[in-house]
C-alpha cells in the first residue's frame, strides 16, 4: 500500500558517491532482486514529491548532475536543490537520502516530514549526524550552492551556517530502529546485509 505522499516535501536521491572501499557502484547492489537505488527511490517516492535522482540516472527517476560530477554530497545537495527549483518546487522543503541505506525506512522519512521547521532536521545515531538521511529546508539547499562555489565540499559546514534541529534515538527510536541507518561502505558491509552484485 502506498504511504500519503507530502506535497509539501520534495526528495533527492543521492547516487553519485565513488564507491571506493566497496569496489562495485553501491547503487547496482540488489536486496531480494530491487536494486539499492530503485529500493530508495521506491521508498522516497512513497513519502515525498517531486523526487529526483541526483547521478549518472540508476533509477526510472529524473536524473540531474552536479557541475562537477564525483565532487561530493554538498554539490549533489545543491545541484538538487537547483533542479528542484527549476521544476518550480523550490519552496518545499527537501528529504535527501544517501542510496546505499538499505534498510530506510518510511516511517523515519514521514516523521522527519512531520518534524517542526528548521533549516536540518538532522537524526543522530550514537553521536554521529545522518546528514544524508535528513530533511533540508529550501534555504539550506541555496547554501548549499554558495558553499559549493566558495570550494567547500562537507555538509558539516552546511550544518554550521543554519538553524539544526537534532533528532537523537529517544525522538526517532519511537518510530524505527537503529538499522535504519545502516549504510554499504564495505564488500563485509554488502555481505552482512545479504546484498547481491548487480545482474
Amino acid at each position: 500500500m502506498r504511504d500519503a505522499v507530502s506535497t509539501a516535501v520534495a526528495g533527492l536521491v543521492l547516487t553519485g558517491g565513488a564507491s571506493r572501499r566497496l569496489g562495485i557502484d553501491k547503487a547496482t547492489l540488489r536486496l531480494a532482486g530491487e536494486s539499492l537505488a530503485d529500493r530508495t527511490a521506491r521508498v522516497l517516492k512513497g513519502v515525498a514529491d517531486p523526487v529526483l535522482e541526483v547521478g549518472p540516472g540508476h533509477t526510472a527517476l529524473e536524473a540531474v548532475r552536479e557541475a562537477d560530477p564525483g565532487a561530493g554530497p554538498l554539490a549533489a545537495m545543491a545541484a538538487g536543490g537547483a533542479a528542484l527549483a527549476a521544476r518550480g518546487a523550490g519552496e518545499r522543503a527537501v528529504l535527501v537520502v544517501a542510496v546505499d541505506m538499505p534498510a530506510l525506512d518510511p516511517a523515519l522519512l514521514r516523521f522527519l516530514v512531520a518534524a517542526p521547521p528548521a533549516d536540518a532536521v538532522v537524526p543522530r545515531v550514537d553521536g554521529r549526524a545522518q546528514v544524508l538521511c535528513a530533511r533540508y529546508s529550501p534555504g539550506a539547499l541555496v547554501r548549499a550552492a554558495t558553499l559549493v562555489r566558495a570550494g567547500e565540499r562537507s555538509v558539516h559546514a552546511l550544518l554550521g551556517a543554519g538553524v539544526v534541529a537534532w533528532v537523537d534515538e529517544p525522538e526517532w527510536g519511537r518510530v524505527t530502529t537503529a538499522a535504519c541507518f545502516a549504510d554499504v561502505d564495505t564488500p563485509e558491509d554488502a555481505h552482512a546485509i545479504g546484498l547481491e552484485g548487480p545482474g
